[in-house]
């Protein structure tokens, strides 16, 4: 049997990491966060003094760094180079450079080109990001873009950072989810789009349980 493949598409803060390692675990998959590997590479880049501008080395920093994801869904390890990163790339330095070296086509290549390994070995994968539905995974057996306004995805995000980044004010979080949004969706290379057969959930006004029954109701149906 063809093994499910669960692709999660949609902006920075609309819920995809969270819906995503729900489902994994609801459904006994692997949960791939593939934005942990954007991360990773990203600190690869500051621990070799390489400019985020100087695309060609940053490729190279890419290709070069092993990056690995164990564990279960509510507690993905990762790690880089054989050195536990987990923590690391959760800072917003770690976020704000793999948001900038997302943009560029080589690293992006690489990166999909190990998603895709992933997603052709056991029972199946649950991958959220911005081009899983798109590029990655074109034929998903299920795709979901999960998306929400940007007030919401800013004020969930503060809520999250604000403890680890004191300074951090709302109206920062909403500049940078907005410079994102701009940046996700005029890339040239895999830009953030909704594939034309996602089921499109908006997370607004809805609170994330409400959001998995609707998605784990979607797989049902597509699995019978």
């Amino acid at each position: 049997m063809k093994p499910l493949v669960i692709a999660i598409d949609g902006p920075s803060g609309a819920g995809k990491s969270t819906l995503g390692r729900m489902l994994a675990r609801e459904l006994g998959l692997l949960y791939a966060d593939t934005g942990a590997m954007y991360r990773a590479v990203a600190i690869a880049v500051v621990a070799g003094n390489v400019s985020a501008h100087d695309e060609a080395r940053v490729a190279e920093v890419a290709r070069r760094a092993r990056v690995e994801l164990s564990g279960d869904p509510d507690h993905i390890r990762v790690t880089l180079d054989g050195r536990d990163v987990t923590a690391e790339i959760r800072t917003e330095q770690a976020s704000r450079l793999a948001s900038v070296i997302s943009t560029i086509p080589e690293v992006r290549r690489e990166l999909v080109r190990r998603q895709r390994e992933m997603g052709r070995s056991g029972a199946g994968v649950v991958l959220d990001g911005r081009d899983i539905g798109t590029v990655v995974f074109p034929d998903a057996g299920v795709k979901f873009f999960v998306t929400a306004v940007p007030e919401e995805r800013a004020r969930r995000r503060y809520e999250q950072d604000h403890a680890k980044a004191p300074a951090l004010t709302l109206a920062d979080t909403l500049a940078d989810i907005n410079a994102r949004d701009l940046r996700d969706s005029t890339r040239a290379d895999s830009p953030l789009k909704i594939a034309e057969d996602a089921v499109v959930i908006d997370t607004t006004e809805l609170p994330v349980e409400e959001v998995f029954a609707r998605m784990l109701e979607v797989v049902r149906e597509r699995q019978m």
